[in-house]
């Protein structure tokens, strides 16, 4: 059942990435058009990759390594409660609320570079990192095909110093533009989806052993 549940959540965290990078695209081809989509998709991101951390320590059979799995469990778990607080916002209060003032915005749009919420984001998608950092540590990689999944989850840890000092900087403002914004979040989309789907092909393998 672990591995069943597993397969789901990496299905359905890759799935939420694709969405997530397509929408970007359009938003940057038409202005705020697929805004929406990106922000509700990933919603479910969040969901799947809890999904999928809590399987790979729930399949992971070295007691020695427990302490690495609920590190990555409980990393996860603050950036999903960061991710949801950044884009439910989106969704609904700012979706919603046409009369709120620039200020307001200024705060609690994401969409504005360098506010409050967009700093949240980064600092989610850094705790991200961390709990793919020790997660990485419990894939079996004693079948060579899982030794790439290890290492992308390994290296993706590496987001975790930049996303966490660069809102210290004024390196995003209100001036940057939202290209940049984008292109970066499309090549994390392209390193992320890879994990995705080797994420779903690791608890299948497992599934049928």
């Amino acid at each position: 059942m672990n591995r069943k549940i597993g397969k789901y959540g990496a299905l359905l965290t890759g799935i939420s990435v694709l969405v997530f990078a397509l929408s970007m695209i359009v938003s940057l081809i038409k202005e705020n058009s697929g805004a929406f989509i990106s922000y509700f998709s990933c919603i479910f991101l969040a969901i799947g990759y809890i999904i999928f951390a809590c399987s790979l320590y729930s399949i992971n059979k070295d007691n020695n390594k427990k302490a690495l799995g609920i590190s990555g469990v409980a990393f996860g778990i603050i950036y999903a409660i960061l991710i949801f607080i950044v884009y439910y916002a989106q969704c609904t209060t700012i979706s919603l609320n046409a009369n709120l003032s620039n200020e307001t915005l200024s705060i609690i749009d994401f969409s504005k570079l360098g506010s409050l919420f967009f700093n949240y984001d980064l600092l989610g998608y850094g705790f991200m990192a961390l709990s793919t950092f020790f997660l990485s540590f419990l894939v079996d990689t004693t079948n060579n095909k899982n030794k790439i999944l290890q290492r992308l989850l390994l290296v993706h840890g590496i987001f975790f110093p930049s996303c966490f000092i660069v809102p210290m900087f004024p390196i995003f403002n209100a001036n940057t533009g939202n290209v940049v914004g984008t292109i970066l979040l499309e090549i994390w989309c392209i390193y992320f989806l890879p994990i995705c789907i080797l994420g779903y092909k690791y608890f299948k393998n497992n599934e049928e052993r």
